[in-house]
């Protein structure tokens, strides 16, 4: 009976919960899976959702996959409700958020495609007339530390955190609190326990934006987030590549599910910055040439231009899929990555530039 029950989990190991890549198993919803001396077997879920269309595709899926495996005289797939429970933990957690006014979440389900940087510029841009808040949501690689070059840790008092405050905006991320540069290895469960603790035990008191930077998938902070926070909206991070869509749309599609508004998409690295001059020359008689394309030069032989690095249309591709705006698109620029390193944002010494003016028109768009 015993490997019975182990095979039956193991077939419930393959069933993912709906917009999410991990599977009901690891998520621990799976509560007891139990078979009588009649060969009736009984499955018992645990959810913390009153999303009717989630328990539906769970019991669907459940379903289909006993069915095609096992043979069993009855199969009882019984939803055990925490929704009380859970939305007193909301509560809490909603209370704390009380005296923020809006909290946008920004988002990729691919790696590498710089949430992190956009974030950080696109809260500075709004901190230029409202109270901002950032919260850095990768407890793997929280690269906040950096971007702002501190590596201090906050204050806590009575197991409240405050809020590291630099560029007239609240910060706060689990490498200021694991400053140690120590890998950091947890199971789905710490990390949901730390993502909570980060939506419930910091002062973050009154703020008109909180910008949340998620990490890369779909997996244990992106299901505590949708579950005990209510967000304003989301904005999703791709780069031109169709290698990056194919990942990106599981992201999208991930909040959909869940029903939380997407603003819109954002396209980093929509090609690279190259300016430069020619001297000696006649700029009346010369062409600058650029993968057969003219480059149009000033009177004193400068020249400024955006060149594709990266061939595709990402951006343009997802807005279109999802029916939304494409809300800007940032090019590589060496200042751009000089900021990150040097742990000031972008945005605050490169006024009026092609990139601050993209960050100020993204910004516009959450308000």
């Amino acid at each position: 009976m015993e490997k019975l029950i182990e095979n039956i989990t193991k077939i419930l190991k393959t069933i993912k919960y709906p917009g999410f890549s991990r599977d009901i198993v690891s998520f621990g919803i799976v509560n007891k899976v139990s078979i009588d001396p009649d060969n009736n077997l009984t499955i018992d879920i645990i959810l913390t959702t009153s999303n009717e269309e989630n328990k539906k595709i769970i019991h669907n899926s459940i379903k289909e996959k006993i069915s095609n495996n096992f043979k069993f005289n009855k199969l009882t797939i019984n939803f055990i409700d925490k929704i009380i429970d859970s939305e007193k933990k909301t509560s809490d957690i909603n209370d704390n958020f009380s005296d923020i006014k809006n909290i946008v979440a920004i988002s990729s389900c691919k790696g590498g495609v710089g949430k992190s940087t956009i974030a950080l510029n696109i809260a500075c841009e709004l901190s230029k007339n409202y109270s901002v808040g950032l919260l850095d949501l990768d407890i793997y690689g929280p690269s906040l530390p950096t971007l702002i070059d501190y590596k201090n840790q906050p204050s806590i008092n009575n197991n409240i955190i405050d809020p590291i405050e630099k560029f007239g905006i609240k910060f706060m991320s689990f490498g200021f609190i694991n400053n140690e540069n120590s890998p950091t290895i947890w199971r789905g469960p710490m990390v949901s326990r730390m993502t909570q603790q980060f939506f419930e035990n910091v002062n973050w008191g009154k703020l008109d934006y909180l910008i949340l930077d998620l990490p890369p998938g779909t997996g244990d902070i992106q299901l505590t987030l949708v579950q005990k926070v209510k967000l304003t909206g989301a904005i999703i991070i791709t780069t031109p590549q169709d290698l990056s869509h194919v990942d990106v749309k599981k992201g999208s599609d991930m909040f959909k599910k869940v029903n939380t508004p997407i603003i819109g998409v954002v396209e980093n690295m929509a090609g690279m910055i190259l300016s430069g001059k020619l001297t000696n020359v006649d700029t009346k008689e010369t062409c600058l040439y650029m993968d057969d394309n003219k480059v149009s030069l000033n009177t004193d032989g400068s020249f400024s231009l955006i060149y594709d690095v990266f061939k595709g249309n990402s951006g343009i591709k997802e807005s279109e899929r999802l029916g939304l705006p494409l809300l800007g698109q940032i090019p590589l620029d060496k200042e751009l990555s000089k900021s990150c390193d040097s742990g000031i944002p972008y945005v605050i010494n490169n006024e009026d530039s092609i990139i601050q003016k993209e960050f100020m028109k993204i910004a516009k768009t959450i308000i």
